[in-house]
């Protein structure tokens, strides 16, 4: 998400995005490539209070000397470790919701110490329960920027399709997403299994096992493939760089979450590669996929979804009115544009309030 703001900030010429990073990485480095100003806070352990304190300090002097007009951090483990810095500063703090809490985690008991200005939520989901750490605290909702891919040459799709042993006569059922038990991985490949076999499709899993808990699952999954007698169908393609390409040489979309999703780029994505869009009645999956581009099922139901599937396999017509359907879906909710508008009318609106308090 802040890679999109920094890469279209030309789309809202007057907001100005400057980034405080405490580590090195990846996305320092995509950051760095885009132009924007970043600012190294250095490396930081609640663990450590030595660390908690110089970082802290370093952040203060940056927004005393910038005079930022606003600062915002992203989750709680950002505003438990840099809340009381702005509050110092004297800077107006808002406070970016990526999930939803439920106040019992101790990251969110640390966070809850220092109230922001403002609260953004992702989705209206994620907002539902903000009160647990904020009552009585503004909130806005500004769905992330999320840009539309360049579409596949058929030269492309084709050539995806022979990289994952894959027929160009097969309907390509995908799923990207880090191997976590709540991703519906499982219901996914269970539903699956129920399909008539004379049907022709292949199964694509997108996305590599980051942590120990995640390798086990990825293992269990390809034991799972194997059991229900469909390992020669899917292809565990791991981790990738070409999602975009990939999500282009599908055909249809499916992650059937047991838990909310705060929000789902991953749809918003599939959605832009006019893929038709099947998950679970959960989370802010509500609020991105509706009749027009998919079909919601209910959480865990893996009978019901290896219906939808089983329709949209058959079906071509189907899938192709709901992929031209959902590109336009996405471009409404996540047009990178739209949402930086919003933003600063966000920011420029809390400004305001401020100005008139004082």
């Amino acid at each position: 998400m802040m890679l999109t703001q920094a890469r279209h900030q030309h789309l809202c010429p007057s907001l100005e995005f400057e980034f405080a990073l405490c580590f090195a990485g990846r996305l320092r480095d995509e950051l760095v490539a885009t132009g924007a100003p970043v600012h190294d806070l250095g490396a930081v352990r609640l663990r450590d209070p030595l660390s908690v304190r110089r970082a802290r300090k370093h952040l203060e002097e940056l927004v005393r000397a910038e005079k930022f007009n606003a600062v915002v951090t992203h989750s709680c483990w950002t505003q438990a470790a840099f809340g009381p810095s702005v509050r110092a500063a004297a800077a107006p703090l808002v406070f970016y919701l990526h999930a939803p809490p439920d106040g019992s985690h101790w990251l969110e008991r640390l966070a809850k110490r220092t109230r922001p200005d403002l609260i953004l939520g992702n989705s209206k989901y994620s907002t539902e329960s903000v009160s647990v750490l904020y009552p009585n605290t503004t909130v806005e909702i500004v769905y992330c920027p999320v840009s539309p891919p360049q579409m596949n040459a058929p030269s492309v799709r084709a050539a995806k399709r022979v990289e994952l042993a894959t027929s160009e006569s097969a309907t390509v059922i995908v799923q990207v997403g880090r191997m976590e038990r709540w991703k519906g991985y499982d219901t996914h490949l269970q539903a699956l299994a129920k399909l008539d076999k004379t049907l022709d499709w292949v199964c694509w899993i997108v996305g590599g096992a980051q942590r120990a808990s995640e390798r086990k699952y990825f293992d269990e999954l390809k034991d799972l493939a194997r059991e229900l007698g469909i390992g020669e169908r899917v292809r565990f393609a791991g981790q990738r760089d070409d999602v975009n390409e990939l999500l282009g040489a599908a055909d249809v979309y499916c992650q059937p979450n047991t838990a909310g999703e705060p929000f789902g780029i991953s749809f918003i994505e599939a959605l832009y590669a006019g893929l038709p869009v099947v998950t679970s009645d959960t989370g802010a999956a509500r609020e991105i996929v509706d009749e027009t581009c998919g079909v919601r099922v209910p959480a865990g139901e893996v009978e019901t979804l290896a219906q939808e599937l089983r329709r949209l396999i058959e079906s071509h017509d189907l899938r192709v009115q709901l992929g031209q359907r959902g590109r336009r879906r996405a471009e409404q909710l996540c047009d990178p544009g739209t949402q930086l508008h919003k933003f600063q009318s966000c920011i420029n609106s809390l400004n305001h309030r401020r100005q008139a308090i004082a």
